[in-house]
């Protein structure tokens, strides 16, 4: 799904001229293109060690996922995407020492 990644990112740079890279834009930008285009919805959300926002969009139609990083006051940036993506809800494995 690399190619997907370069598409996208091509698209976001090619409309937001404030991007840092051309794999940044605008967070509202990002989440249309990522719904419109591949039919991705966020899935989970989380807290990076930096104060970043990271996501995990994803299509449980066609597999498709991509994890973006949002820096605080900052543009979106694609970090990486791909296929196959499945819901789990796994739970802890047991780490009794035996008994």
């Amino acid at each position: 799904m690399t190619v997907k990644l370069l598409t996208c990112a091509l698209i976001l740079f090619a409309s937001t001229a404030s991007a840092q890279t051309r794999n940044c834009a605008d967070h509202a930008m990002v989440v249309e293109r990522l719904a419109s285009g591949y039919g991705e919805t966020r899935q989970s959300i989380g807290l990076g060690a930096d104060n970043t926002v990271v996501e995990v969009f994803a299509s449980l139609d066609t597999g498709t996922w991509t994890i973006t990083v949002t820096q605080a006051g900052g543009p979106t940036c694609l970090v990486a995407s791909g296929g196959a993506f499945q819901a789990l809800a796994e739970a802890l494995p047991n780490t009794d020492s035996g008994a």
